[in-house]
């Protein structure tokens, strides 16, 4: 599956931002997405996942914020954030994990498939 990101931009502190991730080659609904992120000098970090049977999981640091969702039908995946905070600047990255198991999974080696990457700025 090939994934496209896209939707990232700046923001202001407390402004949203809506990500989407379109697959091609392959159906979304056949995957288990995850959205992680990576700031400079930092590793990359899980932020959020919804598996095939439509569960999410999402870090603590975005709980409540952050909603991840599935449109079955144009192959694409969100990431609508809201509240948004300057430590929430990163490039956001959306992946595709084939696996069978349609839990919790924070293991970017889980995930067999990447997109680009699009980069998000929030302003204080």
């Amino acid at each position: 599956v090939q994934l496209q990101a896209s939707g990232g931009g700046l923001a202001q502190a407390g402004g949203s931002l809506r990500l989407s991730c379109a697959a091609s080659g392959r159906t979304v609904s056949r995957y288990h997405m995850g959205w992680f992120r990576q700031a400079p000098g930092k590793e990359r970090e899980f932020v959020a996942r919804i598996s095939r049977s439509g569960g999410t999981y999402y870090s603590d640091s975005v709980k409540g914020r952050f909603t991840i969702s599935m449109d079955n039908a144009k192959s694409t995946v969100y990431l609508q954030m809201n509240s948004l905070k300057p430590e929430d600047t990163a490039i956001y990255y959306c992946a595709a994990d084939a696996s069978a198991y349609g839990g919790y999974s924070a293991n970017p080696k889980n995930y067999g498939s990447w997109g680009q990457g699009t980069l998000v700025t929030v302003s204080s």
